[in-house]
């Protein structure tokens, strides 16, 4: 198991861990602690370098393996079992991502507050994503009032708080799966959620910034219909 640091603190980038297994398919590394976030819910892995003295690491991806986080790496070489290494985050490429991420939390949020509609799908890269909305029917001009409602939002500056609660406690919050379907598995009894104050609170195991402000400014680029009652809206983050 891998003790996930970004979970309480998104803001860490550099970290130290103890090497606890090389996979003998991909030789990456399994460390005991990781910051790197290694995907899922949308959101993009983290990149980054692991370093042992003169030895570096060049960690092309992180991906979830289990309850453990495998750090995949450039070339042939790897430290051995029980090495200690120096984890620096691409803080670029999470930072970027974590922008994105609250944006389409901020997104999220509006929608349910203002339309009281699921979320039927997603997905997110660097400064841009889509999200899929249970609509029957939107117009050019609401996703211009929407549009303005998510960056009030932002010059609002809400803080945004995370906490890791227990499952049944988690469930009693009124309105926490936001999706139309529960993709949390009965296995998981602790639920971490993320919270923007006075807008929006869910279950989600992303990283986020502290607050709205740090988005910066959220453009709807383009909306589809993907169905009856299912509209695809497409963001950018600038």
């Amino acid at each position: 198991m891998t003790e996930l640091l970004y979970q309480l603190d998104a803001y860490l980038r550099e970290f130290e861990g103890v090497v606890t297994a090389i996979d003998p398919e991909t030789g990456g590394i399994f460390l005991d602690r990781t910051a790197f976030y290694p995907g899922g819910g949308g959101q993009q892995p983290d990149a980054g370098m692991l370093t042992a003295g003169d030895m570096h690491y060049v960690v092309t991806q992180a991906k979830k393996n289990g309850d453990a986080v495998l750090h995949l790496i450039e070339g042939a070489s790897h430290p051995g079992i029980g090495t200690t290494l120096k984890g620096l985050l691409d803080w670029e490429r999470r930072y970027a991502a974590m922008r994105t991420h609250t944006a389409m939390h901020i997104l999220c949020g509006v929608i349910w507050h203002k339309f009281g509609v699921s979320v039927t799908g997603g997905n997110m890269e660097l400064l841009k994503g889509r999200m899929d909305f249970e609509f029957g029917e939107l117009t050019r001009d609401t996703i211009a009032e929407i549009e303005t409602d998510i960056n009030a939002e932002i010059a609002a500056a809400r803080p945004i708080r995370v906490a890791i609660l227990p499952r049944d406690e988690a469930f009693q919050i009124p309105d926490l799966i936001r999706t139309k379907i529960n993709l949390l598995p009965p296995q998981i009894q602790q639920v971490r959620t993320v919270e923007i104050v006075g807008l929006d609170l869910q279950a989600d195991g992303g990283t986020h910034v502290h607050n709205t402000s740090e988005v910066g400014h959220i453009r709807i680029a383009d909306y589809q219909s993907k169905g009856k009652a299912n509209k695809r809206l497409y963001i950018e983050v600038s």
